[in-house]
């Protein structure tokens, strides 16, 4: 059975689209989030304990070798890149930046892909380079469903453009439709659907 999991990146502009985005989650999250945002070398925790402020739902820094669990939200350390693997499991990597970035949207986008396939939900923000469009192509390939922030509502549309002049785009949102889609989809997903998918886990 696939997982199901969202994942979401974001750049310059991104953290203005997740106020919006998180504001309209339920309390009750039936999914895993996992959230790279492109952050500054000495972020030092920052950023997750921003986005606690904005939800009830737990929300925790990655750590290396860490399983995924439903109805929390995982943010991307700085200075590493997140990638997931088989098993719902982190692995977090020193290698090189890529689009000058790191963590990089691509990286995670491209691991999801791989491990999520169809039960990927990939949402790519605000941003002022073109990391995470290569990846969001990725997702879209393997069956996941992809969504942009439509560039018109962006501070920064580099990142959303590129992605949807690739043709990685499935939908495209302002962060308040974004985050309505989120919640909604929330809503969709079967109780049973999250037992059956730990219990393949134990």
């Amino acid at each position: 059975m696939r997982h199901l999991g969202i994942v979401i990146g974001g750049s310059a502009g991104g953290l203005e689209a997740l106020t919006v985005i998180f504001s309209a989650l339920p309390d009750r999250l039936k999914l895993p989030i996992l959230v790279v945002q492109h952050l500054h070398p000495h972020d030092d925790g920052l950023f997750p304990q921003y986005l606690a402020g904005l939800t009830k739902i737990p929300v925790r820094e990655c750590c290396d070798k860490e399983q995924l669990c439903p109805g929390r939200i995982y943010t991307a350390p700085a200075n590493y890149h997140t990638l997931l693997e088989r098993g719902n499991f982190i692995s977090l990597s020193v290698d090189e930046p890529l689009n000058w970035s790191k963590p990089s949207i691509d990286i995670l986008f491209d691991s999801v892909a791989r491990c999520w396939g169809e039960g990927a939900v990939a949402v790519l923000l605000s941003g002022a380079n073109e990391d995470g469009a290569a990846g969001l192509l990725a997702v879209k390939d393997r069956g996941g469903k992809t969504l942009v922030q439509d560039p018109q509502t962006a501070i920064s549309p580099a990142m959303p453009a590129a992605a949807i002049a690739r043709g990685g785009a499935g939908e495209i949102h302002s962060a308040e439709s974004l985050g309505e889609y989120l919640r909604e989809l929330n809503a969709s997903i079967s109780e049973n659907r999250i037992r059956l998918e730990l219990e393949n886990e134990r």
